[in-house]
């Protein structure tokens, strides 16, 4: 399979880079970038880059699917929080390891802590850290509401939150959510359909960055930032040809 084979050579790659020595944080993020564009070029998936992606702070952004990992890597090299399950998966897994993802417990407020403490490190960096604050994944007919407890650490370290917006469209007119993930759908069962779905494109759009001074507002700005762009954009097509980053 396609994807099983490319995520194969971005852990082989991987691999024979660490041989020269333990990768810092920054080389951790340029491999999960090269990841990123590698899965996405194996499976024949275009995308495309509007607006200019941050090189520090916190990113926030909609959830479709399992997908948008590879989208934004290819887009912007970051660290991603994300569910702690997601650790145990093979191959995802481990790219996401490799990767630098800080892996999140939802049920344990110790473990948000932990990963609140993370971020507030590793926002000194020239990296910026990406989350999906509505905390599942949707069928793109709305945009969940964002919970507020990772945006603290850039409150705490005046670092700016940039909201992105995900979107993905079939180049047959099909709806959208016939490439998310979302309610009880059975991961394999989706992988199988996307994977054979008509060649369709991923979007992101990057906002500005932006200074808050509160975690609520920020969670809610950011929201109706993402939504209003996704607005905006709905009857749009991309150029299906071009492929961006």
């Amino acid at each position: 399979m396609a994807l099983g084979s490319a995520l194969a050579f971005c852990v082989f790659r991987y691999w024979v880079i660490r041989l020269r020595g333990t990768l810092t944080l920054e080389q951790r993020a340029q491999w999960m970038q090269f990841a990123g564009r590698t899965v996405l070029a194996r499976l024949g998936i275009r995308y495309r880059v509007h607006g200019s992606p941050p090189k520090s702070g916190i990113v926030v952004a909609n959830h479709l699917s399992y997908l948008d990992i590879a989208v934004v890597s290819a887009a912007m090299k970051c660290f991603f929080v994300a569910k702690a399950e997601i650790g145990t998966w093979p191959y995802f897994g481990a790219t996401a390891r490799f990767g630098g993802t800080l892996f999140l417990d939802r049920s344990s407020r110790a473990s948000a802590e932990r990963v609140a403490a993370e971020i507030a490190q590793r926002l000194a960096l020239q990296v910026p850290i990406l989350f999906f604050p509505e905390g599942t994944s949707t069928d793109g007919s709305s945009v969940f509401r964002f919970h507020t407890r990772l945006f603290e650490p850039a409150i705490r370290a005046g670092a700016s939150v940039t909201a992105a917006a995900l979107r993905y469209v079939p180049a047959d007119g099909a709806p959208e959510y016939e490439l998310c993930w979302f309610g009880d759908e059975s991961f394999l069962p989706n992988l199988w359909r996307v994977l054979g779905a008509p060649v369709f494109t991923a979007e992101v759009y990057f906002g500005e960055p932006r200074i808050y001074t509160d975690r609520k507002t920020a969670a809610s700005q950011a929201r109706e930032e993402v939504m209003a762009i996704r607005a905006d954009f709905a009857g749009t097509q991309p150029i299906a040809t071009t492929r961006i980053g």
